[in-house]
């Protein structure tokens, strides 16, 4: 991999090890071969469509990222690849935006469920 001169050579090299993040002992995200700090596409597993469209969109809300983008690769293989490229006059990461992205994901589902739970018990209570 090439260096263009802003990101130290040392934060290059670890991208290029295949991280990986772990759930309950269960390899869950690996960062793809080939990632720089600013550019880098991910691999989840167990995941499609449903999170994959979510993702995407809660990522290209961030003013710092320039391109964002799912795919999955084969129907029969439940794995969703993600590619994250932020602007390079940022301070933000690729891994950034992409931590920035599932947290506010969580965060609009926290809203949706307390607005639901709000919903369904004023609901309930009108019924009794």
């Amino acid at each position: 991999m090439s260096n263009n001169g802003d990101t130290p050579m040392e934060e290059l090299e670890d991208y290029e090890k295949g991280e990986e993040l772990l759930l309950d002992g269960t390899k869950k995200l690996v960062i793809l071969p080939g990632a720089s700090s600013h550019a880098a596409s991910f691999q989840i597993e167990k995941e499609d469509h449903t999170l994959g469209n979510a993702l995407r969109y809660f990522v290209n809300k961030n003013s710092d990222v320039e391109f964002c983008g799912y795919t999955i690769p084969h129907p029969s293989e439940t794995k969703m690849n993600i590619r994250i490229q932020t602007w390079e006059d940022t301070k933000t990461t690729a891994v950034d935006a992409l931590r920035k992205g599932l947290i506010d994901m969580m965060e609009a589902c926290d809203v949706i469920s307390e607005k639901f739970t709000e919903a369904r018990d004023e609901f309930d209570a009108k019924q009794s």
